[in-house]
């Protein structure tokens, strides 16, 4: 008469197969597995580095655009201008385009890094930093009474 062998317990970290009919199979990993990641793509990521490279350009000319708000102040001589919304446009105008660039590198690199799709987060970024250009522009127009935008 022979004996039957011990089943051997499941090793840690894994659950043992159970013994009822329509249970999940039993599929054992190996220990420490990290889980599989997406493959790099790319075409992506280059498109990406070259538009973040185009945003840094385009920040720098809005930037560059905006030390000439200043000149709202041109015609205060004759007129009563609020000087502290003129400098405030003035500042937004030199200021924002930087801030919007680094938000838009820094959402990129994320995406980049959990290997998401990320060539739109340039594009949105370029209209950002348009956008607070166009805005420091309306702050320092506003600033002097009878001037258009």
């Amino acid at each position: 008469m022979t004996t039957p062998e011990p089943e051997q317990p499941a090793p840690a970290g894994t659950t043992a197969p159970s013994s009822y009919p329509g249970s999940p199979a039993y599929t054992p990993s190996p220990e420490g597995a990290a889980p599989a990641k997406p493959p790099v793509k790319v075409l992506d990521l280059v498109i990406t580095i070259v538009l973040l490279v185009a945003d840094a350009v385009l920040a720098t000319l809005a930037s560059f655009m905006g030390i000439f708000l200043v000149m709202a102040s041109d015609s205060c001589g004759v007129r009563d201008c609020n000087v502290d919304l003129i400098t405030l446009g003035w500042l937004m105008g030199m200021i924002l385009p930087w801030v919007m660039l680094v938000v838009t590198v820094v959402v990129a690199i994320v995406l980049m890094v959990k290997r998401r799709l990320a060539f739109w987060v340039p594009l949105v970024g370029a209209a950002l930093i348009v956008l607070s250009l166009v805005a420091a522009f309306m702050v320092a127009s506003a600033a002097v009474p009878g001037s258009t935008l």
